[in-house]
């Protein structure tokens, strides 16, 4: 049976691990969604399509190049933390 402190422990680290993982991809929408407003206020062109295809592809893009980091930290959360649990030790 699992303590509750274990459960919170590993719902902490598992929320940490779930922040770290969806960094890259934050941080490349917030780059490119200011930049575009900003290209947009300077040269008051209100496009809706102008904001969100530029977005669309740097998250695909940086998706496509953290893929390997957000693999290998999300297998290495399931090796330390959740499989141990699982198995009971």
């Amino acid at each position: 049976m699992m303590d509750d402190l274990v459960f919170f422990d590993t719902m902490r680290q598992g929320i940490w691990v779930a922040f770290i993982i969806s960094l890259p991809i934050l941080i490349a929408a917030l780059v490119s969604g200011v930049s575009i407003g900003l290209v947009q206020a300077l040269t008051s062109v209100q496009e809706m399509t102008l904001t969100f295809v530029p977005k669309l592809a740097a998250i695909g893009v940086v998706f496509w190049m953290s893929m390997n980091f957000m693999t290998n930290t999300l297998v290495a959360f399931f090796h330390s933390q959740i499989i141990p649990l699982i198995i009971g030790g």
